[in-house]
């Protein structure tokens, strides 16, 4: 047992400075407390002044993006019969021309993405000749109740390839955890010991628990830049699912010592590992398109670009002076803390007079996606109310018009899922007047010709083709421009490249209505002050189920069927317009349920479809990754898993109690009710402890320790309780000999 604990805090050394963070706390850092109105009103912009047209080109895009739809709405104007109802008719053109002009910024995106990938053109950034410097950077991982086995796999491989570009030397890591789960907590401490062990002692990786969560990720980020910031010049920020290789993270710093007016560099992720038939979609449809988009979006916005929260770098000192973040004033779903935060941090830095770039042409960074469409939607959720959140600040001062245009882009990302619910109404409630509602021929009196209805039904079918043309445009530019540089080989050749782009837009076409209706039903909840929870990521391959894809699809297949069913009995020729959409909310459970499972992707991969470059050619990356992924863990004495193993296996309680500051609560209630519990979990096993009861516990170095000798000392029946169902008798703790004696 001694050995073990001298162990387990050689390993701990250096999380327990992370534990004792007061002596590096910036001098100027910001509070959290930051006043809103402060935020609201923000100042004159200081530091450098963009060095491009960033303006010019935004008013461009806008002219572009307005034009086509003032000219759509027109035109769909002459399209609708008439005479027909007047207030119905403008509605229509309304909305159809917003949702016009909303997918042109697609196509335009997209056009100046592929001329600037087809001719080569480079960053507008300065491109240094690598020269690794004294820079001290910090990789954090924030992380909340992930599976830390992964996690720490990909924090190995990170460092792995660091060491081979020979930039290790000048970086640090840290595991952020925001977990308030017992069990999650203590496996994180156990796989970053793990990896520890493996890396070696000199190996300079932080482990960091909160006790508050509070302002949640953005959060967790502040809280790391108040306390070690100072210490680092920039700042790697990864999410618990990305990677990024040694030799794009040594650009990124090089780049960010050469451009000093930059504070954040956003890389493009690659999305990866994805086994079920939806995450190989998204994963072939990212890879194929997004170079493409991410280009165009280069162009756009110039040093006035994106944040997308992971992936990136950002010089620290800016960010802490710049960037915190206000609760906002009000209740409901747009008051409280900003939720998607990545954006406004970008939009702050810029303000501030630093400029913000995308660099898409930087390889080497990876994340994984959603594996099945419900669990996309579940994140969705939470990004709607922060995108609609984002109303609040459009016209707040200081902010540049492309940031501006960002927040506005973000709500329409579901705003337009609304607009298009009500396009389908509109149109709907015009065909039904104008079936049960007999034309009037002589509307006005005194009138000697008839007034005949008006129908240009060739005219709605090009304005169709013509939106098609216009949502299909980027993906052909992207098949073009792999066809161009040569890039189909990675796509498993042009045939299987062509064939999964007609696949895709198969499912996409059948997924679009689903969304819809979804991010519809998201934006009224926010809409009506209703909040969103804040949950663990999913990851893995679990599918969904029958019955869980029927209560989460089932109220849009009825809506389908009855809303179908009534048009079809009173206008069959319309019915076949709205079947896209009807038919895709029809068939939603079955393909939701089978877009989830493994099998399906397998069987797509193995005929070569969906397959992406990093599958065809791994990057040496992506091999380490699975190295560590398959490395054993920190050993244990005992099966026991979470919060069990902090009680029942002398390691894990030793490098537990190692991470805890010494008990600070003296307070006579605080410890009678600590001593309270324990007598309960000792009596009555841990099944006797709640959530709160087993964090609690958790948090205080004298009740671990205490509740751990009390275990070992107790005799059957009692010591049952803490046993677990996959402890072999070989597993189960036999008491020291001083313990025997004791008895």
């Amino acid at each position: 047992m001694r050995g073990a604990c001298a162990l387990v805090r050689v390993v701990a050394g250096r999380a327990c400075e992370a534990c004792h963070p007061a002596a590096y706390a910036p001098a100027h850092a910001p509070a959290d407390g930051v006043r809103a109105s402060a935020f609201m009103s923000g100042g004159p912009r200081r530091g450098p002044a963009s060095r491009y047209g960033g303006v010019w080109r935004g008013l461009l895009l806008a002219v572009l993006v307005l034009m086509p739809g003032v000219v759509a709405g027109e035109f769909l104007l002459q399209v609708l019969p008439h005479p027909g109802f007047t207030v119905l008719n403008d509605a229509l053109a309304v909305v159809f021309g917003c949702l016009f002009g909303w997918i042109s910024v697609g196509l335009w995106i997209s056009l100046a993405g592929a001329l600037l990938l087809l001719f080569r053109r480079r960053s507008r950034l300065k491109v240094p000749v690598a020269t690794p410097g004294d820079a001290r950077v910090a990789l954090v991982v924030p992380v909340f109740r992930e599976d830390p086995h992964p996690v720490c796999a990909r924090i190995e491989s990170v460092y792995r390839s660091l060491e081979a570009a020979g930039r290790l030397a000048q970086c640090d890591f840290f595991l952020l955890s925001d977990s308030n789960d017992a069990d999650a907590w203590v496996e994180e401490e156990v796989a970053w010991a793990g990896l520890r062990a493996r890396l070696g002692a000199d190996a300079r990786i932080y482990y960091r628990r909160r006790r508050l969560n509070i302002k949640r990720k953005s959060g967790n980020i502040a809280d790391f830049c108040r306390r070690w910031g100072s210490q680092y010049r920039y700042m790697v920020v990864l999410d618990a699912d990305s990677l990024m290789t040694g030799e794009a993270l040594g650009r990124l710093v090089d780049l960010m010592e050469h451009n000093p007016s930059v504070g954040l560099i956003q890389t493009l992720p690659a999305a990866i590992h994805q086994n079920t038939l939806f995450g190989r979609v998204q994963q072939f449809a990212s890879r194929l398109y997004g170079p493409v988009f991410a280009a165009g979006l280069h162009f756009w916005h110039m040093g006035e670009g994106h944040y997308w929260g992971h992936n990136a770098i950002i010089r620290v000192a800016p960010f802490v002076h710049h960037c915190a973040l206000p609760r906002l004033p009000g209740s409901g779903a747009f008051g409280g803390e900003i939720m998607s935060h990545d954006f406004v941090e970008a939009a702050l830095l810029r303000r501030a007079g630093w400029e913000v770039w995308l660099e898409p042409a930087l390889e080497g960074s990876y994340e994984e996606t959603p594996p099945t469409l419900l669990d996309e939607l579940r994140r969705d959720r939470r990004w709607a109310q922060g995108n609609i959140q984002h109303t609040r600040l459009i016209f707040a001062r200081g902010f540049v018009p492309l940031h501006r245009v960002v927040f506005a882009n973000g709500i329409m990302s579901y705003g337009s899922s609304l607009l298009w619910l009500a396009f389908l109404l509109l149109s709907t409630a015009e065909v039904i007047l104008h079936v049960l509602i007999p034309p009037r021929y002589f509307p006005r009196a005194h009138v000697l010709f008839p007034v005949w209805p008006v129908w240009h039904p060739e005219w709605a079918a090009m304005l169709l083709w013509f939106t098609l043309a216009i949502l299909f445009v980027p993906k052909l530019l992207a098949i073009a421009l792999a066809i161009v540089n040569r890039r189909t080989r990675g796509f498993g050749g042009a045939g299987r490249l062509l064939a999964g782009v007609f696949a895709e837009s198969l499912v996409s076409s059948l997924l679009a209505p689903v969304r819809m209706l979804f991010h519809t039903v998201f934006v009224i909840s926010v809409l009506i002050g209703r909040k969103t929870q804040w949950g663990p990521q999913a990851r893995g391959d679990a599918s969904t189920g029958w019955r869980e894809a029927a209560r989460h699809h089932g109220p849009g297949t009825a809506l389908a069927i009855t809303w179908g069913g009534l048009v079809y009995i009173l206008s069959p020729s319309y019915f076949w317009w709205l079947l896209p959409v009807m038919g895709a909310w029809v068939v939603a459970i079955p393909v939701s349920v089978w877009l989830s499972r493994v099998g399906p992707g397998r069987k797509a991969r193995d005929l070569g479809l969906f397959v992406t470059p990093e599958e065809t050619d791994p990057p040496a990356l992506l091999r380490l990754y699975r190295q560590a992924l398959a490395a054993p863990g920190l050993a244990r004495c005992t099966a026991a898993r979470g919060f069990l193993a902090a009680i029942i296996d002398p390691g894990v309680n030793a490098l537990h109690c190692a991470l805890l500051r010494p008990s600070e609560s003296r307070h006579e209630g605080m410890v009678l009710s600590r001593q309270q519990l324990i007598l309960t979990a000792i009596k009555d096993g841990p099944a006797a402890l709640s959530a709160s009861d087993r964090l609690r516990l958790l948090n205080d170095r004298d009740s671990v320790a205490a509740l751990h000798w009390r275990v070992w000392a107790l005799r059957t029946p009692r010591a049952r309780y803490w046993l677990t169902d996959d402890m072999t008798p070989v597993d189960r703790p036999t008491p020291p000999p001083f313990v025997q004696m004791h008895h």
